[in-house]
């Protein structure tokens, strides 16, 4: 069983039902629902789709996670086009299961022009070559598992990721809510800017609300942890490319009443600070009632 990067290319592709209405397919990563990310990255295609300007590119976008994404059937995406100006392009999406929404977008598309520009400085870490992937670590740990996820965990992914500050999935320890990973698409993507940023905002939902859980030594998958998206938001700054080694930045400044707040920033191997990221979620410790 594998999951390539043509494979996520495919499940971007919507298929179109009617002007400014698309239906996307759903891929099951082992969460028992959709996953926050692809939602996100379809509902950019979609509003892009709706863009008639060619030398427009999303600069940022802001969504709404409203109600878990059923994996057995697909999303229909609705898009307003709310504005077309000469500079700024402006569209809302709905993303629609069982007649309800189950998510909703704002995204913008600038013109490209010059301007001033400065941006924060890289962090000095180990290059991707000394690193060991993700997948790699799981797949040593594949007997603590549970059998019915096991070979849906372990497969081959279309995002290679290595993480900096390695952390077991299993028994984790408080750490700094900081983290560091260098990912990179597993083969070649084609030209289409659109393709490189919906993956990167498709990878840009992995793991980073998780840095809130970093400080208390918690993962997702600890039975007593309920954990879910609310929000999530990215700015793009800097042209890049998906099937390039990219550094994955996130932290997590804030947690209380239940909500965990992560930020996260994605810089090119050579330090162009390329796309930012901030996303809240809820992180609850579920507790037994008494008797």
């Amino acid at each position: 069983m594998s999951y390539t990067i043509d494979d996520l290319i495919g499940l971007l592709e919507l298929e179109p039902l009617e002007r400014n209405i698309y239906r996307g397919r759903n891929r099951d990563i082992g969460s028992g629902r959709i996953f926050g990310g692809q939602v996100l990255a379809q509902a950019l295609v979609a509003a892009r789709r709706t863009v008639d300007e060619e030398d427009r590119s999303v600069h940022s976008l802001h969504g709404y996670f409203i109600l878990a994404g059923d994996l057995d059937i697909p999303v229909v995406y609705f898009v307003d086009r709310l504005r077309d100006g000469r500079s700024f392009t402006t569209r809302r999406v709905t993303a629609i299961q069982h007649g309800n929404a189950i998510f909703n977008m704002s995204a913008s598309f600038h013109r490209r022009e010059e301007g001033l520009s400065h941006q924060s400085a890289m962090p000095d870490v180990p290059p991707p070559e000394e690193l060991r992937s993700e997948l790699e670590i799981i797949r040593e740990h594949a007997d603590r598992i549970p059998e019915q996820l096991r070979e849906l965990l372990t497969q081959d992914r279309p995002l290679d990721r290595r993480p900096v500050e390695p952390l077991d999935p299993f028994d984790p320890e408080p750490r700094d809510a900081i983290r560091h990973a260098w990912v990179r698409a597993v083969g070649a993507v084609d030209d289409d800017p659109l393709h490189h940023q919906a993956v990167l905002a498709y990878a840009s939902d992995y793991g980073v609300l998780g840095a809130a859980l970093l400080p208390h030594g918690r993962t997702f998958r600890d039975p007593d942890m309920m954990a879910a998206s609310l929000d999530h938001a990215i700015w793009f700054h800097r042209p890049f490319r998906v099937d390039e080694w990219l550094l994955y930045v996130t932290d997590s400044p804030s947690a209380e009443g239940g909500r965990g707040f992560s930020r996260g920033s994605f810089f090119t191997r050579d330090g162009a600070l390329v796309a930012s990221v901030a996303q809240e979620g809820v992180i609850r410790v579920r507790r037994k009632r008494d008797t």
